[in-house]
């Protein structure tokens, strides 16, 4: 009996040892984990705060790298831009028709592993349509999924609609 309790009692060290020793992995995990998706959502921001900057230039050239080669923006009202030739095309033709001054506030971020995250934002401002030359105010919703390439955060698909 005395061996029976014995080899239990090791038995229950053993267990409570090891998975002590699992909870400190666990928890070099976690902080790892958490380290990097705060490095990431700083990335993110960013890259979002670059493509604000973009916009309000009225720059192709400076949005263009913020996408990834195969990026898609899909724009509310108007055809889905597919890769870098098409995304040239449509931000051409953008900031051709108007020019944003608009500001992004961001609602949502998830990280969703080391290469994939969505963020969610709003942007409100005003727009100049170059036709009219009449500035009216502008707010939509906007859903990015960013893919980490190059060792850059960047956009790999866009989709906005008005808020109201």
């Amino acid at each position: 009996m005395k061996k029976i309790l014995t080899a239990v009692l090791v038995a229950c060290i053993l267990s409570a040892c090891s998975g002590k020793k699992e909870n400190n992995s666990s928890t070099i995990n976690t902080e790892k984990n958490t380290a990097m998706e705060t490095d990431a959502k700083k990335n993110i921001e960013e890259t979002l705060k670059a493509y604000e900057n973009a916009l309000n230039a009225s720059s192709t050239e400076q949005v263009l790298p913020l996408y990834t080669q195969n990026g898609i923006f899909m724009p509310q009202g108007g055809p889905t831009a597919e890769g870098q030739e098409q995304l040239k095309g449509a931000y051409d033709f953008v900031f051709k028709t108007l020019q944003l001054n608009v500001k992004f506030r961001i609602d949502e971020m998830t990280v969703i592993n080391e290469n994939y995250a969505i963020a969610r934002t709003m942007s409100k401002g005003t727009q100049l349509i170059h036709a009219e030359n009449k500035t009216t105010p502008e707010e939509n919703r906007e859903l990015f999924v960013l893919e980490k390439e190059d060792g850059q955060w960047k956009i790999a698909r866009y989709m906005f609609n008005k808020s109201k």
